[in-house]
């Protein structure tokens, strides 16, 4: 086999593993963290806030949150999908804003769009300290 014919079939081949494997996983989201800071006059708590971004077609993992955390959640910019407990799911575009009560189990959270990025702001009003901010569910 020639040099040529070989690089040929081995860029193939990797060119259809590659396919292949990024096929298999579905995009997920990027959270970065954006404020934290204890509430002066409220002991014990704390403001935190992250930025979600979701790529096209991206999705959370169905999750909860630390036990003790409410979440207001407000879409910069695209359209997120979500649906919080048993309440039906909705879309959210940009400049509209959901909540989570404690406990919540968030079963939807994804990108609506499968060819426009989403923005999420995420911000916490959680004990200090309570640990991880986000579980995925098995």
């Amino acid at each position: 086999m020639t040099t040529t014919k070989l690089l040929s079939a081995l860029l193939a081949t990797t060119t259809l593993l590659l396919a292949s494997t990024t096929s298999a996983h579905a995009p997920t989201e990027k959270v970065t963290p954006n404020f934290s800071h204890a509430i002066t006059n409220i002991p014990g708590k704390s403001l935190v806030a992250v930025e979600v971004l979701y790529p096209p077609g991206a999705a959370s993992a169905p999750h909860s949150h630390a036990k003790s955390a409410f979440i207001y959640a407000y879409v910069v910019s695209g359209a997120i999908e979500s649906q919080v407990d048993n309440e039906p799911a909705r879309i959210y575009t940009a400049g509209q804003a959901f909540y989570e009560q404690p406990g919540a189990q968030h079963r939807i959270s994804r990108n609506a769009s499968k060819s426009v990025p989403a923005k999420l702001l995420a911000v916490f009003i959680v004990d200090t300290g309570d640990t991880p901010l986000t579980t995925p569910h098995d």
